[in-house]
């Protein structure tokens, strides 16, 4: 178990970077616009569920193999980058059909947010490189167990950013809320929602080629 005084500095050190504003921020701020504020929080616990199977692997010690393995770190990359692409293209074809139904019960179910979310997240190798350039920093071997306190570590980085990505999805929501009197400003922010996603998932993707 890390000393008080670890978990402490860890915690602080967790929210900082939480609330410094990145491609999760980004990602439940998208699903806000396009699903209100119940989508944009079903979309940050999806991210958090993801955030724990990078814990999980980090413990197991599967994620040391990211940092060896450049081709399964680039094809990871580029699939979660694709998906993003996808749902934002997706994003513009409701806006083509007709965005008037954009918040309507049954457009879109908060489950399949949840599953998108949670596989954005596993597949997103930068999160498990974060894990293990950030997590070994604080961990004591004199204090017990390294697997424990990566566990631990891990769990609070999670929850540390849970009420970040919340406060996003509320705030974002609250913003957007009174464009959706017109049909046409309905299609504008289903636009604008899938513009984000594809620039997310550009991003990667070009950050990829330039680094080829």
């Amino acid at each position: 178990m890390p000393s008080i005084d670890v978990l402490i500095a860890f915690t602080a050190a967790s929210l900082l970077l939480n609330i410094s504003p990145g491609p999760s921020n980004l990602y439940v701020m998208a699903r806000s616009i396009s699903l209100g504020t119940k989508g944009g929080m079903v979309a940050a616990a999806g991210l958090a569920a993801g955030s724990l199977v990078h814990v999980v692997a980090s413990v197991l010690g599967l994620s040391v193999a990211f940092s060896h393995a450049p081709l399964l770190y680039t094809l990871i990359k580029l699939a979660g980058a694709v998906y993003l692409v996808y749902l934002g293209i997706s994003h513009w074809k409701s806006a083509a059909i007709g965005a008037s139904a954009m918040r309507e019960p049954g457009t879109k179910s908060l489950m399949s947010v949840f599953r998108e979310s949670v596989i954005i997240e596993v597949t997103n190798p930068k999160t498990a490189l974060f894990f293990i350039a950030f997590l070994p920093q604080f961990v004591v071997p004199e204090s017990g167990p390294v697997a424990q306190q990566l566990l631990i570590l891990g769990i609070i980085v999670t929850l540390s950013g849970l009420p970040c990505d919340l406060l996003v999805a509320v705030s974002t929501s609250k913003v957007f809320d009174w464009l959706l009197n017109q049909r046409r400003r309905q299609q504008i922010l289903q636009r604008v929602s899938g513009s984000i996603l594809i620039a997310m998932g550009g991003y990667v993707i070009a950050d990829e080629v330039r680094a080829a």
